[in-house]
């Protein structure tokens, strides 16, 4: 097989070699994204498909802000929280949250034979100077 080109028949199994966040697998655990403990971090997700839905998880973290397809599902000052952001094969939407003390949150695709395959990351959160 050459090196870029798709494997039809591995689309049509379903069966990828790996499923990404922003295209290179494992790229955030090796060099995870960074935040500072109370700041408000926001997310965007783009579901690439072409054929899985998503959701997106912080393990650790409560989204208090959730935006899908136009329009916000969850708003800050409002009650409740989320813990997934769930979309669809070539839907986005963004998530906000903020992290209450310093360490390691992971994040997944909650499709977790998806996140076995790369759809995995790490926020590196530390304290406010």
């Amino acid at each position: 097989k050459e090196k870029g080109s798709v494997d039809v028949d591995k689309v049509r199994a379903e069966e990828p070699d790996a499923v990404v966040f922003n295209g290179y697998v494992n790229q955030y655990d090796a060099r995870p994204l960074p935040a500072k403990v109370g700041e408000r971090v926001r997310v965007w997700v783009l579901d690439a498909g072409p054929n899985r839905s998503t959701a997106f998880h912080v393990v650790g973290g409560q989204f208090d802000t959730v935006w899908a397809e136009g329009s916000y599902r969850l708003r800050p000052r409002t009650s409740g929280g989320s813990q997934a952001l769930a979309l669809a094969p070539s839907q986005g939407g963004f998530v906000e949250l903020t992290f209450p003390e310093p360490g390691r949150y992971p994040f997944v695709s909650h499709v977790m034979v998806d996140a076995e395959r790369g759809a995995h990351g790490l926020f590196e959160i530390t304290p406010r100077p």
